[in-house]
């Protein structure tokens, strides 16, 4: 519950939200529902800061024929709520294309689409967000040798503001991962810019494409580029022989279920690393087979047809990327022979992936009462509490950069909706045992039977 405090201090939430991307969406959801069952003066008050100026999730890959690698059942609330308004069936119930999507007889629906829902359900708890407000700063608030609080410092312009909080939600999302030594520039781009740059390309007659990486965007980049410039050379380098496919196998995605976080979360060590290495093709560097197939029969027609567009320079790595101002001199080294091969191109596109962002230099001094393992990783509850000194009373969850305490589903989207339920739940029964220790404290101070 808010809590005013006298003077200039700022209005203390029960939570405080630090992105507002899928994950922290599907958080003030399930706060929004919570708060609608239970009286007024039990609500869970919380405001979410997004330095984004609107909702937006990986614009610059929203390919029009590009879909979903997971079930539509695995939106924001229906392995939480299947009875939620908030659900992408709901969802499309309310833009009147609910028969429509049945009829197709397909679980996974366009990237667009699932990003137009995300819109949608973002839309319906916007009072809880603040857009354009980048969080800058959180310091500890101490009360009574401990610290109570924290203020979180966010800025939007010239203008800063501090909200209190009694916990923190971190769901700051991935970034942009490049290899060392690789900047991105208008010529270099990573393949989460490609949407957003490739129409200043327009009337330039490009002639050539690097793209690389061996993963599902990879490969959509390779399709996209080869469709939309129907003129250019698309050539992709990667390390391997060839795309490798998902295996998205019933048995294989139990890899997915709410119950394998569970046993991630307890087993051993050494078996949490196999269980990454036997199961990473369900989600790493892999690529949907329809489209490893597409590839692979528009390579081999330009074969017989005697136009080669489509190349792959597989078992390869890219070296020596020079921009110059109307080009890239790129060198494709073969990892088997060591040949270096000069190529030219219009524009090269890293399809590196993402790392989770680092909240640890955001945090600041609260940082410090943070636990880490022996490799310097943080430390996480399995209610994705991380770890802290019994000096720091406020809660911190994390919404991502726990795949080494919880597994691979653990911050994906297959995940998102029991994630926030279980987050919740972590902070009303925290909540309560606060408020149980109150009441029995004031009454061994008073001395008023319990």
């Amino acid at each position: 519950m808010s809590q005013a405090l006298p003077g200039d201090a700022p209005v203390i939430h029960d939570l405080i939200g630090i992105g507002f991307g899928p994950s922290n969406v599907a958080m003030a959801i399930a706060l929004s529902e919570h708060n609608a069952r239970i009286g007024r003066q039990e609500a869970v008050t919380a405001h979410f800061f997004e330095r984004q100026p609107r909702f937006g999730w990986h614009r610059g890959m929203l390919f029009d024929d590009a879909t979903m690698q997971v079930s539509f059942l695995k939106d924001l609330v229906t392995l939480r709520n299947p009875a939620s308004e908030f659900s992408f069936l709901c969802y499309l119930q309310s833009e009147g294309r609910l028969i429509d999507f049945i009829n197709q007889k397909n679980l996974f629906p366009l990237r667009v689409e699932f990003h137009d829902y995300f819109e949608w359900a973002a839309a319906k708890v916007d009072d809880m967000v603040s857009y354009g407000h980048e969080v800058v700063a959180v310091r500890p608030v101490m009360r009574d040798g401990a610290v109570e609080y924290v203020d979180v410092t966010s800025r939007s312009g010239s203008e800063s503001v501090v909200h209190r909080a009694r916990n923190l939600v971190i769901g700051t999302g991935l970034r942009p991962y490049m290899p060392a030594g690789v900047r991105r520039t208008d010529r270099v781009w990573h393949n989460s810019d490609l949407l957003t740059r490739v129409d200043s390309l327009e009337g330039t007659g490009p002639s050539r494409f690097i793209v690389v990486g061996a993963g599902q965007s990879a490969a959509e980049n390779v399709a996209y580029l080869h469709r939309r410039f129907p003129e250019a050379e698309v050539c992709a380098v990667f390390s391997r022989y060839g795309y490798s496919p998902a295996d998205d196998s019933g048995f294989a995605n139990r890899i997915f279920d709410p119950a394998a976080v569970d046993e991630y979360f307890t087993a051993p060590d050494e078996t949490k690393r196999r269980l990454i290495g036997y199961h990473g093709n369900t989600n790493y560097s892999v690529v949907d087979i329809d489209l490893i197939d597409d590839l692979y029969r528009q390579s081999y027609q330009e074969k017989v047809l005697g136009t080669e567009r489509l190349r792959f320079l597989n078992v390869s790595r890219l070296t020596d990327v020079v921009e110059a101002p109307d080009r890239v001199r790129a060198t494709v080294e073969s990892l088997v022979t060591g040949e270096r091969t000069p190529l030219d191109a219009d524009v090269v596109v890293y399809a590196t992936g993402y790392r989770p962002a680092d909240a640890s230099g955001l945090l600041g001094e609260v940082e410090g009462y943070c636990h880490r393992d022996d490799e310097g990783r943080v430390r996480v509850e399995r209610d994705y509490r991380v770890t802290t000194d019994p000096a720091l009373r406020c809660g911190i969850y994390l919404q991502g950069g726990t795949e080494h305490t919880h597994g691979i589903t653990s911050s994906l989207l297959s995940n998102t909706a029991i994630r926030v339920g279980e987050i919740l739940e972590s902070i009303l029964d925290r909540r309560l045992k606060s408020a149980t220790d109150e009441a029995r404290q004031l009454a061994d101070e008073i001395g008023t039977p319990r």
